[in-house]
């Protein structure tokens, strides 16, 4: 759950598209929007949408309903209308009018994040099923997600997918493979060992050998992920310092705080993750990655080690302002998610308002309620229908429970693991 888009799925989209577009690639679209071409009303941000339209949209409701923002109808109305008729999503679709086709590059993670927008909007139970039901029918043999249907599992896709089908109220221990396989046996397979280098983190995907490298946002991920959580979580009391459990054989709850454990020490020092160089680099001096700089503090205190995220948070309240204000409405959204986790303030987060800043991206909202902080004990989705199995029941109330509660079941584009470049 990160403001960003990975080099890997960017690679991944891009492919695609060229393939795609090759029979008639004069006429392709130019991936930046002409200056005379307004983009939709609805449509939070000014950059262009071409591969993250949905995602922002998405975070950015995300990140409104926790702070009691009531997104305007066009906005979300624009949001279901990006929708195919099979119930996934493309990053962004410029021409609704026109029905999706076998050239339109359905996307997990765009499809993941309108989820759980929708169910914290709440009141849009055929849209959410109809999603629902295209993420479980590309489910992967080993249980996971690509970016891409059909596309290898990796972390933050079958995270983000993890999270998604959590909100809905599907038990993700039951979502099984013909083989088998669930969810969670993805995610797990993508755990390093404690005890080896960079023990207790997560890759994105293995490489061409099959070895496996540690990656702090896909790390992030999957700690949501392996503790069936979305990206919208609530306000999460510390419980004990994170251990890196031994062995094989870890239930999702252990990998878990086996990635909490390497992202407390990744943060330890100094309070941010670093952006990996970009290929071809001459300049390979580390530079702050405040994107999952965020999405580690979110997970530190999903598994219930908020005091080991405070560092963090301070370091991104004193510098994050001008990384928010270049990359807009998803930047905004995730450094709000990332203070709702915690307990800080999203209307004084460092002296900037991110909400008011996040609003005014978008159109005004419908609705504004300031929440009361001392009586905040984390989100509760707005849907209020009892979980049932199957995919035509949308699942009420999931309820962020602390670490010893925790249940099995859940943008710019940038680099290392699911999202990194700066969004927009």
């Amino acid at each position: 759950m990160t403001v960003r888009r990975s080099a890997a799925m960017l690679a991944a989209t891009a492919t695609v598209l060229c393939a795609a577009a090759a029979p008639v690639a004069v006429a392709a679209p130019s991936p930046s929007p002409s200056p005379s071409t307004a983009l939709p009303s609805g449509l939070y941000g000014t950059k262009d949408p071409t591969y993250d339209g949905v995602w922002r949209q998405s975070l950015a409701f995300l990140a409104q309903r926790v702070e009691g923002v009531t997104p305007a109808t066009k906005s979300v109305d624009w949001l279901i209308a990006q929708q195919c008729g099979n119930g996934a999503y493309a990053s962004y679709r410029p021409d609704v009018s026109q029905p999706c086709t076998e050239k339109t590059v359905l996307d997990t993670n765009a499809t993941a994040a309108a989820v759980q927008a929708l169910v914290e909007v709440g009141g849009h139970r055929d849209i959410v099923n109809n999603s629902v039901r295209w993420l479980k029918s590309v489910q992967n043999k080993d249980g996971g997600w690509g970016y891409t249907a059909g596309g290898a599992s990796d972390a933050n896709s079958t995270s983000l997918v993890i999270g998604a089908l959590a909100r809905q109220g599907q038990r993700i221990a039951d979502i099984t493979t013909p083989g088998g396989k669930t969810p969670y046996d993805a995610l797990l397979g993508l755990a390093i060992p404690c005890g080896s280098k960079d023990g207790g983190a997560f890759a994105y995907q293995p490489d061409k050998a099959g070895k496996l490298a540690a990656n702090a946002d896909a790390t992030a991920a999957a700690v949501l992920g392996t503790m069936g959580k979305a990206m919208a979580v609530g306000n999460n009391a510390a419980v004990k310092a994170p251990s890196c459990h031994p062995g094989s054989g870890l239930t999702p709850e252990q990998a878990a705080q086996n990635g909490a454990h390497f992202l407390a020490d990744a943060l330890a020092t100094s309070g941010h993750l670093d952006l990996a160089p970009m290929p071809g680099a001459t300049d390979s001096t580390p530079q702050p990655d405040f994107g999952n700089t965020a999405d580690a503090v979110v997970a530190l205190s999903a598994a219930g080690h908020q005091d080991k995220a405070a560092k963090a948070v301070a370091w991104l309240k004193k510098n994050s302002g001008a990384w928010a204000e270049q990359n807009g409405p998803a930047a905004y959204a995730q450094l709000a998610l990332a203070a709702h986790a915690t307990g800080a303030d999203a209307r004084d987060f460092g002296g900037v308002n991110l909400i008011d800043k996040l609003n005014a991206t978008g159109p005004a909202p419908a609705a504004v309620t300031t929440p009361d902080p001392s009586a905040d004990t984390g989100y509760v989705a707005t849907e209020k229908d009892q979980v049932h199995s199957g995919d035509d029941v949308i699942g009420g109330v999931w309820w962020y429970v602390g670490i010893g509660l925790v249940v099995g079941a859940g943008a710019g584009f940038l680099i290392s693991g699911r999202r990194k470049n700066q969004q927009l």
